[in-house]
């Protein structure tokens, strides 16, 4: 059980820095409807730092917690109506990511954001299987690298806002190591390729209409005495912002 695990030392302080990286990133979205895709730790751990009028949140599974349960990848919301998305860990336990993210496209706004919280393949906890008793938290098999989600995200025509490279301790259960913040700070400028999580940042790009300008008009013809109107008119086009 994934609860189970975040109750261990190692769970526990990889939650804690989270809720430090998600509520810094939560910061200056605001809007009015936010939604979290997938539970992590209890329904109220990141969504309570959401700056939006409201927030809902949507899982596979409630692991006994309050919140809506339904398919990722068949969203039951409105075209265009979300403002942020916050997925923390989602993709590491859903074996259809690219349907996740077309219909995270699909329900967020024109300047949407989305904040995704991933394990690195790679990196101190890629060495797992050579430590006797490191492993990834129970269930957790569909990770994603972080320039691979990058390469997706832009192919959706969303824009990398930022990114974040976290939490460097081994993967032990009963690892308790220091949580301190002078550590993972040096592992951010020193070392950021070991890091067990990643965080990116997104925002959905807005088509504009961009007007043509009108060709001139030519000089009326003139037919039996009577002119020919021109029947050319101004023109719009969608012009999708350079990527």
């Amino acid at each position: 059980m994934i609860q189970d695990w975040l109750q261990t030392p190692v769970g526990d302080a990889l939650l804690r820095q989270e809720i430090r990286v998600v509520e810094e990133a939560l910061d200056g979205v605001f809007g009015e409807q936010c939604l979290q895709l997938g539970l992590w730790g209890e329904n109220r751990t990141f969504t309570r730092f959401t700056r939006t009028q409201r927030c809902s949140l949507i899982a596979e599974t409630s692991a006994g917690q309050p919140c809506a349960v339904g398919k990722l990848h068949q969203l039951p919301i409105e075209t265009d109506s979300v403002d942020a998305i916050l997925m923390p860990h989602t993709l590491d336990y859903n074996d259809r990511p690219h349907a996740v993210l077309r219909e995270v496209d699909r329900v967020l706004r024109r300047d949407g954001r989305l904040i995704i919280l991933g394990f690195k393949p790679g990196g101190l906890w890629g060495l797992r299987r050579l430590i006797p008793g490191a492993g990834m938290p129970p269930g957790a098999e569909h990770l994603i690298s972080e320039r691979r989600l990058k390469d997706w995200l832009q192919l959706l025509d969303m824009r990398i806002q930022g990114s974040l490279r976290y939490f460097f301790r081994w993967p032990l259960p009963g690892n308790k190591a220091s949580g301190s913040g002078l550590w993972e700070r040096r592992g951010q400028a020193w070392w950021p390729e070991l890091s067990a999580c990643y965080m990116l940042s997104a925002q959905k790009r807005v088509s504009t209409l961009t007007p043509v300008r009108p060709l001139w008009r030519r000089k009326p013809k003139v037919v039996a005495g009577l002119a020919e109107p021109s029947t050319r008119a101004s023109r719009i086009r969608f012009d999708e912002s350079p990527r």
